[in-house]
């Protein structure tokens, strides 16, 4: 099994998150109707709110990023391919973000369904790769920083089961009560933010 150093994992990952933040944006449209700018601008308020959300979670998901490789001394093949999973569930999130900022503001029911489910699907998707990367490092000691312990990322499991949960839930929600999946999406970012050290501060970091 070969062993690299984690640097360029990381800084390569930074590089996808700082693509992903800023292709959020691009959903933000400039009013084009004279005369109409401020009811324009008013009426994209799904745009702003959705963007608002994903911006958060992908911020969110950097941190949480960081502080797992402040964990990881080296990477083989098993993380590289587990790292590149989560990388390809964050690089899709633009277009569900899009997709729900349009449908709110065509204010069609349906519509506001499909996306939510959509963006619940992506939502679980990521939360899985996060579950399949702890779930990798707590059975890894040997990639780890001599302070680090395996029951740390046996505990952060939960973290991530939490999240497929929470995505499926506000993708069913949906079915229903499409606002109630989006109050779930915008909520879940401070979840993980709150919880972005760890998700139980007393578990031991050395053996």
């Amino acid at each position: 099994m070969i062993l690299t150093e984690s640097n360029r994992v990381e800084a390569f990952s930074d590089g996808v998150f700082a693509i992903v933040i800023t292709l959020l944006v691009l959903d933000l449209k400039a009013p084009a109707t004279r005369g109409a700018m401020l009811h324009d601008l008013l009426a994209q308020w799904p745009a702003y709110l959705a963007y608002l959300a994903s911006f958060a979670y992908v911020g969110v998901i950097w941190i949480n990023h960081h502080n797992l490789f402040t964990r990881i001394a080296w990477v083989n093949g098993g993380l590289l391919w587990r790292n590149l999973a989560l990388l390809g569930a964050m690089s899709v999130l633009p277009f569900p973000t899009a997709v729900v900022s349009s449908a709110f503001q065509l204010r069609s029911h349906s519509d506001e369904r499909t996306a939510l489910i959509l963006y619940g699907i992506v939502g679980v998707a990521s939360a899985a790769t996060w579950l399949l990367l702890f779930h990798f490092l707590s059975r890894s000691p040997r990639l780890l920083e001599r302070e680090a312990h395996t029951a740390f990322f046996a505990g952060e499991r939960h973290r991530a089961v939490i999240g497929v949960i929470a995505y499926a839930v506000a993708a069913a929600c949906a079915l229903w009560l499409p606002v109630a999946g989006l109050v779930i999406i915008c909520v879940l970012p401070v979840f993980y933010g709150v919880t972005s050290s760890g998700w139980r501060r007393s578990t031991p970091e050395a053996p």
